[in-house]
């Protein structure tokens, strides 16, 4: 992944109805993908994370930032 969007939000919740993973990304309208595996739906995830960036920026359409936790909740 492109460190440029590692830094996204990823929701990722077992879909029992399609026995898949489901990836949410919030940031990012309409972000979505899945994987089999835990591991599959975040590497599926950070790709979906990567084109949908990407091909925002080649339609010149704006990429809005990811959302950071600004304090310490440790």
């Amino acid at each position: 992944m492109n460190k440029a969007y590692e830094h996204y939000s990823m929701i990722i919740q077992w879909s029992e109805l399609d026995q898949v993973y489901i990836v949410a990304v919030p940031e990012l309208p309409g972000c979505r993908t899945h994987g089999k595996t835990y591991e599959d739906a975040v590497r599926q995830g950070e790709d979906a994370i990567e084109t949908w960036a990407e091909g925002s920026k080649a339609l010149g359409l704006p990429v809005p930032e990811p959302n950071v936790l600004l304090t310490d909740v440790l």
